[in-house]
């Protein structure tokens, strides 16, 4: 196939993929609730529950900290080493910023969950 040939089929495929994508996602929806009805459960009091509570804080620091690594490599990068192109320095302080995150979440999450033992 040439380029020109996907190049047509592209605007085709991209509409017909995201019809069967929601298609499915309404279809297993709606199974779910008939599901539930028929095993005599009220969908509308169902509220799903979330696996890890502390979910968003580990998301958000991740993410916080890696763009302080990526924001400090840059600066290091045009600053102290004058341009030269150095992406292994890039990768690894978005690693370590990521990392301290984490690991700040993971902080955070056990002082959460002493709190509540003592508390109960």
């Amino acid at each position: 196939m040439d380029s020109e040939q996907l190049g047509v089929l592209i605007p085709i495929l991209v509409p017909i993929a995201m019809f069967a994508m929601v298609f499915g996602i309404v279809y297993l929806y709606k199974r779910e609730r008939m599901a539930m009805i028929e095993r005599g459960m009220d969908p509308r009091s169902y509220k799903p529950r979330s696996v890890a509570p502390h979910q968003t804080l580990k998301w958000g620091l991740l993410l916080i900290g890696a763009g302080l690594g990526l924001c400090l490599a840059y600066i290091l990068d045009r600053g102290v080493f004058h341009d030269e192109d150095n992406p292994a320095m890039y990768f690894g302080l978005i690693a370590v910023f990521g990392g301290l995150g984490l690991f700040v979440s993971f902080l955070i999450e056990r002082k959460d969950n002493m709190n509540n033992k003592d508390v109960e």
